[in-house]
């Protein structure tokens, strides 16, 4: 593990967030706990959601848009007769109505409307912003403002156990992907209405909750225990990009804010800012960026659009006795 490297810990942390905290909460946890002022998390699970919460610690965090579009796993409750304000049954109960006439052919067959590419109307109870404003916020004012929909993808739905009106199910979607609007929505198509009555979240591709800490070994373990459990260091999480690997020459002009011409690789071309990871002669991560193709000569231009803090040590101390690439390799753990 690389926890004792000048610059900190790198990487992420796997967690099982408890229902009844924010995932704002969880942060600041492994913020006090693990001296990571800067963690930020991947992906928003509501405080009564539970399950895979993945923490950025140290230069991770500057990548988080690299795993934030993951597909998602999630597994829960729905209840059926039931509509409330929140689209769980957190929230105001509006309306209640009979479930006789629902079976399980009723709900499998209108389950399948709701799979595959889905536009869907975000909930008033929720984290996005509209105008600057939190729509929660806006939500406990008793405020309702317009919401764009937004495209998501359902990629599989499967009920696991059917208790009418209880059922529970399995969903897989992409990110962004509300759950609690999918079982409102299905609901309201069924016409008996429903809400989530639990949410677990079990994967968020590629990382799942096989290696989570709970929040109590958090607190029980040490730091270093704790990032041996269930961290996942930067270089290895990484790996879910493409790569172009620099010789000695290339690492050390990345870190002097260069864009190195090198032999073109089996990476995409001109793809985006964070599509291909740049990594040393020894494979350690040095920045995120693309590759831009040089037509005349069929080579590509290295173009990093974010510099890890080492290469940039590295770049800065080149031309000096103790810079070059040595001087990052002596300090690997």
């Amino acid at each position: 593990m690389s926890g004792n490297e000048p610059h900190g810990f790198a990487g992420l942390l796997a967690l099982d967030k408890p229902t009844g905290m924010t995932s704002h909460d969880v942060v600041l946890k492994v913020r006090r706990r693990l001296r990571s002022p800067g963690a930020g998390h991947l992906g928003t699970l509501d405080p009564g959601a539970s399950g895979l919460l993945m923490v950025a610690m140290g230069a991770a965090t500057r990548a988080i848009p690299v795993w934030q579009g993951g597909e998602k796993t999630y597994e829960g409750r729905a209840v059926f007769g039931v509509v409330t304000a929140s689209q769980d049954l957190e929230g105001e109960v509006l309306e209640r109505r009979p479930t006789q006439a629902l079976d399980r052919e009723a709900l499998l067959n209108a389950t399948t409307r709701f799979v595959g590419d889905l536009s869907q109307i975000p909930p008033m109870v929720s984290a996005l912003k509209v105008r600057g404003q939190r729509l929660h916020r806006l939500a406990r004012r008793g405020l309702t403002v317009e919401r764009a929909a937004r495209r998501v993808r359902v990629l599989a739905w499967e009920w696991m156990e059917v208790s009418l009106p209880e059922a529970t199910f399995r969903i897989r979607c992409t990110a962004g992907t509300y759950v609690r609007t999918l079982i409102h929505d299905l609901g309201l198509a069924l016409g008996s209405g429903a809400a989530l009555a639990s949410l677990r979240r079990t994967r968020s591709e590629p990382f799942g909750l096989e290696r989570a800490l709970s929040l109590a070994e958090l607190d029980q373990l040490t730091p270093s225990l704790a990032l041996e459990a269930a961290a996942i260091p930067l270089d290895q999480a990484l790996e879910v990009l493409p790569e172009v690997t620099l010789d000695e020459r290339a690492a050390v002009e990345i870190g002097a804010g260069g864009r190195p011409r090198v032999p073109r690789p089996p990476a995409p071309i001109g793809a985006g800012p964070r599509s291909v990871v740049m990594r040393g002669p020894d494979r350690r991560a040095l920045a995120l960026g693309e590759l831009i193709a040089v037509e005349e000569t069929g080579d590509v231009l290295v173009c990093p659009h974010v510099v890890f803090p080492w290469a940039v040590r590295v770049g800065r101390r080149s031309s000096g006795a103790a810079g070059g690439w040595e001087a990052l390799s002596e300090h690997r753990a």
